[in-house]
């Protein structure tokens, strides 16, 4: 099949103008064979056609002229508005100053008007960006922040002015100081808390969480409220941990008193003090005074509290063993200077005063050692007194020792050990011959003590007027003024221990009365039966037997 020959290059258009056209129209007709009259009609129609186009034409152009005119009027109207709106002073010429066409005109306005509106967008971003830190700052301060996020600020496009900018920036640097304020004092009093919290042991977190949920986020990641309702319960909260600290310290303070009491009243181990030095340590310690972290828990403190319950539970025993130790402590002191106590009802009514519960054993304690004071004290007024007894006592066993020696009809024979004998009865003749003397003395120095101190002197639980009937035998004896009696002594004669084993030596495990000893001295039944018959002496102390009052110890 043979291939078609290329299409011819299209013809280059023609110059055509409307006389021609109609030239060409006129030779086609004539051709045709056209009627003169349709020609014209067509003509006619023709030229009416054309007049038709060129009428819309010149209409749209007349708009066009219109919507120049409107569009330069507006962008004047624009620029009129945006430098009134930023406050500018500066003009722009009219239309009708500019000069040229509409077209030029509006080129000139355009660039204008297009830079205007770029500052006043940026005018407009900028007023949004301080009216929302505003917004937001207030939100805050006033605590609508916790009801949601605040809603998106309405900028006024009609005042865009740096004096409004100013003014806007000038308020919101008074919110941000006193947003910065606000935050001061809750970094004061966060930090007061969470210095507390490490004191107490308590949960930091869960302490601000109490005052508001914001606080309780860690690098404070979302605004804070600093409404003046959550300063006040963060206030609040400061002082209620600060009661609370104050309260733990105070029992602790009290507990630690009470433990050194009781250490100190039971003699505990410096080792087991050890243990609670942290707490010791905040005896003498003021709330306002750092103290190291936890000191305050409640594990610390219910710890202490179990520590002086078991030591109290102690205390009674260790008590009661110290009050008796210490009324040992005061017979022995009586004991020593001759003087009785009734042992066995004092320690009847201690038993019963300490097991009734009723008693201060601390102050019974105290009062027991005035009791030991008072009898040292009364013992050392007897002293000078006993050792003149001493004396006479001595002087009465070896006139004892003398009678019995005198009696022995072998004392003269030469057996080992005899002449010992005879110089011990050279010194006891010696020192009977100064018995009457030694009475007198003790006689004055019992009648002065009697006289200073009030009472009367009592030797063994022995009654003056025992004593002034046997003082009265011994004068009768040497012709003395009345003495005190002179007691029954346990001590043995001197020289017993080395001549025990002589043989057919003075005897010294016996004691032969004398006529004139026996007039001296009383028999052990006599002595007995007085004790027995004595009252109670004037300077004898003894517990009430109503034990429920120690104030009359």
């Amino acid at each position: 099949m043979a291939t078609p020959p290329p299409p011819l290059p299209p013809m280059p258009p023609r110059h055509v103008s409307c006389g021609s056209l109609l030239q060409e129209l006129q030779e086609l007709w004539g051709e045709i064979g056209q009627d003169e009259m349709k020609r014209d009609r067509m003509i006619l129609q023709l030229e009416e056609d054309c007049l038709n186009v060129y009428k819309q034409k010149v209409n749209q152009t007349r708009k066009q002229k219109a919507d120049l005119l409107q569009e330069l009027s507006l962008g004047e109207a624009d620029i009129d508005k945006i430098l009134s709106a930023l406050g500018e002073r500066e003009t722009f010429p009219r239309s009708e100053k500019l000069g040229g066409t509409l077209m030029e005109q509006l080129a000139k306005i355009e660039p204008v008007l297009e830079d205007l509106r770029r500052r006043r967008d940026e005018r407009v971003n900028e007023f949004k960006a301080i009216q929302s830190k505003i917004v937001c700052l207030q939100a805050e301060i006033s605590g609508a922040i916790d009801h949601g996020d605040p809603a998106a600020p309405v900028v006024d496009e009609n005042d865009l002015s740096l004096k409004r900018s100013g003014e806007l920036k000038e308020h919101l640097n008074d919110l941000q100081t006193e947003k910065n304020g606000r935050l001061q004092k809750i970094d004061i009093q966060t930090n007061s808390i969470h210095e507390m919290c490490n004191i107490m042991s308590i949960d930091l977190k869960m302490a601000l969480k109490d005052v508001h949920p914001s606080y309780a986020e860690l690098g404070r990641s979302k605004p804070m409220s600093i409404s003046n309702s959550s300063l006040d319960r963060l206030s609040e909260k400061v002082h209620a941990l600060n009661h609370e600290k104050k309260q733990r310290l105070r029992k602790l303070q009290d507990l630690g008193s009470t433990l050194i009491e009781l250490w100190n009243l039971m003699d505990t181990p410096t080792d087991e003090q050890r243990f609670f030095d942290h707490v010791t340590s905040l005896i003498k310690v003021s709330p306002t005074t750092a103290m190291p972290q936890g000191c305050l828990a409640h594990e610390i403190i219910e710890k202490v509290e179990t520590e002086v319950k078991r030591l109290t539970k102690l205390k009674a025993s260790k008590m009661k063993e110290l009050v008796f130790k210490k009324l040992t402590d005061l017979e022995e002191i009586y004991r020593s200077v001759h003087m009785d106590i009734d042992s066995d009802s004092e320690r009847q009514t201690l038993n019963d005063l300490i097991d009734s519960g009723r008693a201060d054993l601390s102050e019974l304690l105290a009062r027991m050692d005035i009791r030991i004071a008072e009898a040292k004290e009364h013992a050392l007024s007897r002293k000078d007194i006993l050792e003149k007894v001493e004396k006479w006592t001595l002087a009465s066993e070896e006139e004892t020792w003398l009678d019995e020696y005198e009696r022995d009809q072998n004392r003269y024979n030469a057996v080992r050990g005899a002449h010992i004998n005879l110089k011990r009865a050279e010194k006891a003749r010696i020192l009977v011959s100064k018995l009457p003397s030694l009475l007198e003395n003790l006689t004055a120095k019992i009648k002065a003590w009697e006289k200073e101190m009030g009472i009367p002197f009592i030797f063994n639980k022995e009654l003056k007027k025992l004593q002034e009937q046997f003082a009265t035998e011994q004068g009768a004896k040497f012709g003395t003024k009345p003495s005190p009696i002179r007691p029954l002594s346990s001590r043995k004669p001197l020289g017993q221990s080395s001549n025990a084993n002589i043989i057919g030596g003075t005897p010294t495990s016996r004691r032969v009365s004398t006529p004139m000893s026996r007039k001296g001295r009383p028999s052990s039944g006599r002595v007995q039966e007085a004790v027995k018959t004595a009252v109670a002496p004037a300077n004898y102390v003894a517990l009430p037997k109503d034990c429920s009052d120690i104030s009359t110890l």
